[in-house]
């Protein structure tokens, strides 16, 4: 059996073009890749010189191509996969061919190399401990609505893609679920000459951008909602009152403010015998 390798390459600096990924493009067997004549502009540029094809792994092709690379992997062949940028199988083709090899037991290797969604992450100021990866929203319809609503009550720091065409009435949209207030930052042309970091509230990124919209592709970092403060004994007995006015039983009337207030159940009970003495 052969190996399947994931090899991370540059997203606009090609000095960040790893040796360990040079060695890996140019002892390939055969490189997957997204646009064969990106890839061969990158292999140009930083003088590799390939010793097997370019095979086209896109979108439209990736299910096709499938069969094609398994059999070259049961070969023995050693298959590179990239992206035009980036990380591959990260919002681009690959996650498929990874799974494929897999399941028919091939090894699959990973070079790292530059990440948009990463490098917009650490350059945000926002919080980085725990985040999540949303890629691109949905472009319209149930399916967009949904998902930002799903995304209104997400306490980690959210990472999206975004085309520069649609980069306004994204950020409106997010301004209008998550809060015109909540902070963001946009990320533009990372490691390349014009490589801008604007940061401030939703709202104000969406005026900004709506004014002059900016060119090249986008990173967007939204910081997670708020964890609430935990409700005090008053408001607790407050709740709980207004529960037993409706005819609640103690009992009762405790689940349901525990679940509304977010406070632990043995509490509101403690509370609800209270008022009963």
């Amino acid at each position: 059996m052969g190996t399947l390798v994931l090899v991370g390459v540059p997203i606009g600096n090609l000095g960040d073009l790893s040796p360990r990924a040079a060695a890996e493009l140019a002892g390939a067997d055969a490189i997957c890749c997204e646009d064969s004549r990106r890839t061969g502009k990158l292999l140009e540029l930083t003088g590799i010189v390939r010793r097997g094809p370019l095979l086209q792994v896109n979108d439209h092709t990736e299910a096709g191509r499938i069969g094609e690379v398994l059999e070259r992997l049961r070969r023995g062949e050693r298959v590179v996969v990239v992206s035009d940028a980036g990380t591959p199988g990260v919002s681009d083709p690959g996650e498929r061919l990874v799974r494929a090899a897999a399941a028919d037991g091939v090894a699959v290797v990973v070079v790292p190399g530059p990440s948009a969604a990463l490098g917009a992450l650490v350059a945000s100021g926002l919080p980085a401990g725990r985040f999540c990866f949303e890629g691109f929203l949905p472009r319209k319809g149930s399916g967009r609505a949904e998902r930002l609503r799903e995304l209104a009550g997400e306490r980690r720091t959210m990472v999206f893609f975004e085309a520069p065409h649609r980069l306004v009435r994204t950020l409106t949209d997010l301004a209008e679920t998550l809060g015109p207030e909540r902070p963001a930052a946009l990320a533009r042309e990372l490691t390349k000459r014009h490589e801008e970091v604007r940061r401030g509230s939703l709202g104000a990124l969406a005026a900004e951008v709506a004014a002059e919209p900016p060119p090249g592709e986008c990173a967007l970092v939204v910081a997670g909602a708020e964890v609430p403060e935990p409700a005090d004994d008053e408001a607790v007995v407050a709740a709980l009152r207004a529960a037993r006015a409706r005819g609640l039983s103690s009992r009762d009337a405790a689940t349901e403010v525990a679940a509304a207030l977010r406070v632990a159940k043995r509490r509101a009970y403690a509370l609800a015998i209270a008022l009963d003495a």
